[in-house]
């Protein structure tokens, strides 16, 4: 019998097709104190939390990062953001935007450890999770000011990554198979 906590990172995937049903609230308190005790640099603890279950503010988040995607150079980019029904975030009845304190030391670092806890929890909770980059699109163009104040995402802090997170309508596929010769030991 395996390692509990390795087979669980194994077996996590990416979900992109949510059910309806809103999350609890215990359980998305269990997946935010997971990233809360993630590690940072010096313990600085540099990131802040924002949990958005309006759906209209979801919406409004996926349609200001597509604005800006839609001029960017890579192709893939620009198709996504053109398609009306893409929702960055698939549809998910929570998000969490995890912004770091771009005055503190590694804060996109520390984030990034942040939100690898909380899809390692969601997962052990058995609830989707998808790490969605996509987000800091709608903090590049002209309304993000306003809508980091509409957020309430404190002054001299970014956003780095959002969670989309929700019941699973399908399970878990098969993990792909993981690249060879990645590792080299030095001993």
């Amino acid at each position: 019998m395996g390692n509990k906590v390795i087979e669980l990172i194994k077996s996590r995937r990416s979900t992109r097709v949510f059910a309806e049903e809103q999350i609890k609230d215990l359980e998305i308190k269990q997946i935010i104190e997971a990233g809360i005790y993630a590690p940072s640099a010096h313990n600085c603890q540099s990131w802040h939390f924002t949990v958005i279950q309006d759906k209209n503010i979801i919406v409004k988040l996926s349609q200001e990062s597509k604005k800006v995607l839609k001029t960017h150079p890579d192709e893939a980019f620009r198709k996504m953001a053109k398609n009306p029904n893409f929702n960055i975030f698939y549809n998910a009845p929570t998000i969490v935007l995890v912004s770091g304190d771009t005055k503190g030391m590694l804060p996109e670092t520390n984030c990034a450890a942040a939100t690898q806890n909380m899809l390692v929890a969601a997962e052990s909770l058995n609830i989707g999770s998808c790490w969605v980059g996509l987000l800091a699109f709608a903090f590049n163009g002209e309304n993000s000011d306003a809508v980091k104040t509409e957020l309430k995402i404190p002054e001299d802090y970014k956003p780095y990554y959002a969670i989309s997170l929700g019941y699973k309508k399908v399970p878990n596929g098969k993990a792909p198979k993981r690249k060879e010769n990645c590792v080299d030991y030095i001993k």
